[in-house]
């Protein structure tokens, strides 16, 4: 990293008022910039997904993870309180959508905000960007291999069902990048997804790589596949160059 960059955790206003811990990264400069809303997978508010957020600032963006699962309590690990949340059945989507608006109005609330706002999500968090991208006043939206974007519910995830109702919807341009050999979704249900998004006429772009599985881009993890993450990132930062930095 070449960018001088503050990091720190801050609280926002999330759905109902409810206060909620945050991670931020912005690059220490008083430029105007836009903002990335980062929404983490299932695993829950991991270190990981921060990680990806010092990312974003590096590359010259103000990004924000809302914790999702904050209202488990601040004493709660980020494992128990994943592990509680995935007990429940998820968190319902209007709160999560609530959560989320409450960390796009944060970031549009800075001094150094250009107005302009993106979001990005892996796993449930590629779900829950899609649906954003429908409900939300966002500028960009980023799905990586986003589950239950359409398909069956499982039991166990009760709260999670399909948005692919919501395609004529969206409002903002998006870009997908998924696995070819990935379950979660499968490639016939990005098809389906890309077929729904195309019948809409919506600005969308859809990239998958072959090799490439649940969770490629965590290089932390047996399925970090390494050029299909380098060329992810190259797309991301394509994409974000076209719809939000200027």
């Amino acid at each position: 990293m070449d960018t001088p960059i503050a990091a720190e955790t801050v609280e926002i206003t999330g759905h109902d008022g409810a206060t909620l811990e945050a991670y931020a990264a912005r690059p220490r400069t008083d430029a105007k910039r836009a903002g990335v809303v980062l929404i983490h997978h299932l695993p829950g508010y991991d270190r990981e997904t921060r990680e990806f957020a010092l990312r974003f600032a590096d590359r010259g963006y103000d990004a924000i993870v809302p914790n999702l699962y904050s209202r488990e309590g601040k004493d709660v690990s980020p494992d128990d309180a994943a592990a509680a949340v995935r007990a429940r059945g998820g968190v319902a989507d209007e709160q999560v959508m609530g959560d989320v608006r409450g960390a796009v109005d944060w970031l549009r609330a800075l001094d150094t905000s250009n107005g302009k706002v993106a979001v990005i999500g892996h796993c449930s968090g590629g779900r829950q960007t899609y649906l954003a991208s429908a409900v939300l006043p966002i500028d960009a939206a980023i799905v990586c291999d986003g589950g239950l974007i359409t398909g069956e519910t499982p039991p166990q995830m009760s709260s999670m069902v399909p948005v692919i109702d919501r395609t004529p919807e969206i409002s903002c341009p998006l870009l997908g990048l998924f696995g070819n050999d990935d379950q979660f979704p499968t490639p016939a249900q990005v098809d389906e997804i890309e077929q729904a998004l195309k019948d809409a006429g919506k600005d969308y772009g859809f990239h998958r790589y072959d090799g490439a599985g649940h969770a490629f881009f965590g290089p932390d993890r047996p399925a970090y596949r390494v050029e299909a993450a380098l060329d992810g990132w190259d797309r991301i930062w394509a994409f974000l160059d076209r719809t939000v930095k200027g």
